[in-house]
């Protein structure tokens, strides 16, 4: 059975539980809570290591698969492009105008217009060229044949949720709509097509269809 690409949501962060749009890295560290998430979300792979583990470059990200690389012995590879959605001119504020116009732009993504822009920050097709070809890395050497071992990258819920929509035609109703928790996953389903299949978005397994609204929620919360 070939392996499976699954995307995690970093643990909580300080950020999140302040509401600030953090997403310039290293950025915030976890909470007690989300180290407690992370250790929880480790032991799922006891037993059963993935055939690759990589993470973002922010804090959060490295701190979240550290405790994956310490359950399971694989190595953590630290890899540029799967960074979080960068909010430019709405970094570091965490009032209700600056989630508003960010939620704003990830909704207008979700509909098809990947070339709106953050202000200063990244548009959907930025978003895509820097995260899409390390996903296409991992698949070629991964995921290539019948082993049946599995790729973790841990990254953050913004880009995950858009990367994911994108690769395995995710109604974009339901994606823009439906909220990555903290250590909940995306899991792709490499294609003989060459394509991919979303075979669970955090706990909901397809089919996604009639299961999102016209109303784009917060992704970075």
């Amino acid at each position: 059975m070939m392996g499976k690409l699954i995307l995690v949501r970093h643990g909580q962060t300080k950020a999140n539980v302040a509401k600030v749009l953090d997403t310039a890295p290293p950025g915030a560290e976890l909470t007690e809570l989300g180290h407690q998430q992370a250790e929880a979300y480790a032991q799922t792979w006891v037993g059963r290591p993935p055939a690759m583990l990589v993470s973002s470059v922010a804090l959060r990200a490295k701190q979240t698969a550290g405790y994956i690389e310490r359950a399971t012995g694989v190595p953590l590879v630290v890899t540029e492009g799967i960074q979080e959605t960068f909010a430019g001119e709405l970094e570091d504020r965490d009032d209700q105008d600056a989630h508003r116009a960010f939620t704003e732009i990830f909704g207008r993504w979700h509909t098809g217009d990947l070339a709106a822009t953050v202000p200063g920050g990244d548009s959907g097709h930025s978003v895509l060229e820097r995260y899409v070809p390390v996903l296409d890395g991992l698949r070629a050497q991964y995921l290539g044949d019948d082993t049946g071992g599995d790729v973790v990258v841990v990254s953050h819920g913004a880009a995950i949720r858009l990367v994911a929509a994108v690769l395995a035609g995710v109604d974009g109703t339901f994606a823009a709509d439906n909220h990555l928790d903290n250590t909940h996953t995306v899991e792709l389903l490499p294609l003989p097509s060459g394509g991919w299949a979303c075979g669970r978005w955090g706990t909901i397994l397809p089919p996604f269809e009639g299961k999102g609204s016209d109303n784009a929620d917060n992704p970075i919360s």
